[in-house]
């Protein structure tokens, strides 16, 4: 996650901070320090100079304090690069635009599965107050569905595996990364240098991502976690017929404490709610809703494809009435 990034922008240290969101990793932080995430469309901004982790989900976004900043950032960001092969060519679109056009007659549509068990109590009642504000606002509630959302998530541990096996394999101490010390002969160049390098959960990744991907197991792992997030794709493109932003919370819980969460499946299950929008490719952000017992929760909106400007509208217009954007976290 890019926590470091999140807490420094937080802290009023820095008044923006770039991140790469995989599954939720500029969102989550924002969410868990009260500030403006935003994961763009995959292909909006190039990935060129990035440290490939899973190349079919990775995508740089804005952290700011507010969304009119992320507009502003994601201006300079967003465009085609020829330098990235997965870069979409298109007209750049003005984020700063539409920022103050009104919401009357948005659609916005809440995912039944999102407001069921695992959510906290608190938390809900939180992102179901922000959900009042943009009702004040002029939009439109709707109930939808996204019946394959509960596959998100061990989907996306076996397609992230998978290729960041790949990716990190260049990784060996003689053309990238780390290099041990005093190598007795090249395959204790490689063993060390990489057992060095990486820290438990990269080792845990590709040890996870190298068996799925091997023989006999790749059918039934790999290409059925692929068959999932077509399934995935298609349920968010479902319900973008009937609705224009999908809006839910960013995170089940609030932060927790340093060494609380010492199970990986726990901190896996944290990404519940953002790793379907890898998946399928989409636009989505988190923006400051509230706190409980003064820790910040983040309010999710997800959008279609490339279509941030509106989901910078709707956050804009959300923070025009509402102040969380600008409180400090005052847990402890």
């Amino acid at each position: 996650m890019r926590g470091g990034s999140a807490a420094a922008v937080a802290a009023r240290l820095a008044p923006a901070a770039t991140g790469t969101d995989t599954g939720g990793s500029i969102r989550q932080p924002a969410a868990l320090c009260g500030l403006t995430g935003l994961k763009p469309t995959y292909g909006c901004v190039s990935r060129y100079g990035m440290i490939a982790f899973a190349s079919s989900l990775d995508q740089a976004g804005p952290m700011t304090q507010s969304a009119e900043d992320a507009a502003l950032m994601l201006g300079v960001m967003a465009g085609f690069d020829p330098r990235d092969s997965t870069c979409v060519e298109r007209p750049l679109d003005d984020y700063c635009a539409g920022l103050g056009d009104s919401l009357q007659g948005l659609r916005i549509g809440l995912p039944r599965e999102y407001f069921g068990e695992g959510l906290d109590d608190t938390v809900a009642v939180v992102i179901e107050t922000a959900i009042g504000e943009y009702r004040k606002l002029g939009a439109e509630v709707v109930d939808i569905s996204l019946p394959n959302s509960h596959l998100a998530v061990p989907a996306y541990y076996v397609v992230a595996p998978a290729e960041c096996s790949s990716n990190l394999s260049r990784f060996d101490g003689v053309r990238f990364g780390h290099r041990c010390e005093d190598p007795r002969d090249l395959q204790d160049l490689y063993v060390r240098s990489r057992g060095e390098g990486f820290g438990a959960e990269v080792k845990r990744r590709i040890m996870i991502g190298t068996y799925a991907l091997s023989s006999g197991y790749y059918d039934a792992y790999y290409l059925k976690a692929q068959q999932i997030r077509r399934l995935i794709r298609e349920d968010f493109l479902q319900a973008f017929e009937q609705v224009d932003v999908i809006m839910g919370p960013t995170a089940p819980g609030t932060a927790f404490r340093l060494g609380e969460k010492s199970d990986p499946v726990s901190m896996y299950l944290s990404d519940i709610y953002t790793i379907a929008t890898n998946l399928a490719g989409l636009p989505g952000m988190s923006i400051p809703a509230g706190f409980v017992n003064g820790l910040p929760v983040g309010l999710q909106l997800i959008g279609h494809y490339f279509a941030e400007a509106r989901l910078l509208n709707a956050a804009h217009q959300y923070q025009q009435v509402t102040d969380w954007h600008r409180r400090l976290p005052g847990g402890d």
